[in-house]
């Protein structure tokens, strides 16, 4: 199992995004941020109004865990949740202003963690990366119904 090129590269990729997500964390802990608080912060600045059950589908992880976290940003008054105007039942999320800007800086800080580990490579690696990863979650979609039709929007 070792030997094979296919599982050395992928344990490779699994690494690597472990100690990008342990930088990650360390580079947002003075903005009092955890990773999956930034991950609703920066969906909501790309949807904002997005309901709680379609931010869950996004993030890939159940309405409950998507639930347990949203008090800890309303507390700190980064978003707030407002009844959906079609149905009232629905609550959709947006950020406050304090809110944006948190999670402006916490972009920032993500992006230069990106571009710092990601200029390790020349554009061309980046490319294949890029298209290996798109290739795997194509297939992984295409073969899991439940997340295909909410995540075909996601993959660039």
């Amino acid at each position: 199992m070792w030997d094979n090129p296919r599982f050395r590269n992928w344990i490779a990729v699994a690494r690597a995004c472990h100690l990008v997500q342990q930088e990650l964390q360390r580079r947002l802990k003075p903005l009092d941020l955890k990773t999956p608080h930034l991950d609703i912060l920066v969906n909501l600045v790309r949807t904002e109004g997005i309901s709680q059950q379609d931010l869950a589908r996004k993030l890939l992880v159940g309405r409950s865990n998507v639930t347990m976290l949203l008090p800890q940003l309303e507390k700190r008054d980064l978003i707030e949740r407002r009844p959906d105007a079609a149905d009232r039942r629905v609550l959709c999320l947006y950020l406050t202003q304090k809110g944006r800007a948190l999670a402006d800086r916490a972009i920032a800080i993500q992006t230069e963690v990106v571009e710092t580990i990601m200029s390790l490579s020349t554009p061309e690696e980046c490319e294949l990366v890029g298209d290996a990863m798109r290739r795997i979650a194509a297939h992984l979609t295409e073969t899991r119904p439940d997340v295909a039709t909410d995540l075909k929007d996601d993959l660039p």
